[in-house]
């Protein structure tokens, strides 16, 4: 009997597989330490967790590698049997590569980090993983008016980067311009209005504005951007109905729908205040009465 377990254990094969199960939980024990070291140092979040992903990554090679270099001497025909492999494999799971192509590109291209708010394949949502293969979203908008979290987490294939744009809300410039407008009937004070709207704007805005320039000059440094204005502006038409005033301003794209109320808030509330001297427009249908018919009917002379 103990033979028989002397003879298993000094078997070459079962030499090479019990060499390649410590090799394995070697290299799962240096990436878990690396990573474990890498996240005392590197303070932002999004730098961790690629350095996490590419990590990961490496040991996965790694370990393929370690497997092909052990039993490589009892493959005959490597290259050949490797090569048809290779070609069919790459045939079988062109989607998965081409994911992993994806990751290796957003881990390393800036397309967008975790945090990030950002549009892919129609998907809006807030960056929350980034996977081997596949990006998380944390879901905003579709039943839900507005952007705002709905609820669902929504993972898209990193391969969705080759073939759609990316739309990026918050990677260097973290501000987006949005509108809002105000409808005012003709005869109003329309200076009193833009500057109610500026004043609102500046009340609600005017604390984030030095930030936004910051972050806009930065842009225009490292890009060939034109010069645009980041301080709030009113902008007038006037059509058959009324004359509508917009107002334009920066606001960090996650906090759209919250700036939206307090500027709305704050505006009517001043409007409410002009006693009349702004008014509101809204659109009016007027129902004219129909006049009344009178109809004659004479009746004709019955046949002999």
């Amino acid at each position: 009997m103990p033979e028989d377990i002397m003879d298993f254990l000094f078997d070459p094969f079962v030499g090479r597989v019990i060499t390649i199960l410590i090799g394995f939980l070697v290299i799962s024990l240096l990436a878990h330490w690396m990573q474990r070291w890498l996240t005392r140092y590197i303070r932002n979040q999004r730098t961790a967790s690629s350095v996490s992903q590419v990590i990961k990554f490496l040991s996965y090679l790694a370990a393929i590698l370690l497997v092909f270099t052990i039993f490589s001497g009892q493959l005959p025909g490597l290259t050949v049997t490797l090569g048809v492999a290779g070609a069919g494999i790459a045939f079988a799971l062109q989607e998965v590569i081409a994911s992993i192509a994806g990751w290796i590109a957003i881990s390393f291209g800036q397309f967008y980090a975790v945090g990030d708010r950002v549009q892919l394949g129609g998907i809006r949502g807030d960056v929350i993983q980034i996977g081997v293969l596949r990006t998380s979203l944390m879901e905003i908008g579709e039943w839900v008016r507005a952007d705002q979290y709905n609820g669902r987490i929504v993972r898209i294939s990193n391969a969705f980067v080759f073939k759609e744009p990316v739309f990026n809300y918050s990677e260097e410039f973290s501000f987006i311009w949005d509108e809002i407008a105000i409808p005012v009937r003709y005869g109003s004070d329309h200076h009193l209005t833009r500057e109610i709207m500026l004043q609102a704007a500046d009340a609600v805005l005017g604390a984030t504005i030095e930030g936004v320039r910051g972050e806009w000059d930065k842009m225009r440094r490292k890009y060939p951007v034109e010069h645009a204005s980041v301080d709030p502006r009113v902008f007038l038409i006037a059509n058959d109905n009324w004359m509508q005033l917009t107002l334009r301003y920066p606001v960090n794209a996650k906090r759209r729908r919250t700036i939206h109320d307090e500027l709305f808030m704050t505006i009517l509330d001043a409007i409410a205040e002009t006693e009349g001297r702004v008014m509101l427009a809204s659109a009016t249908i007027e129902l004219v009465a129909v006049p009344n018919l009178e109809v004659h009917v004479q009746s004709g002379q019955k046949p002999e």
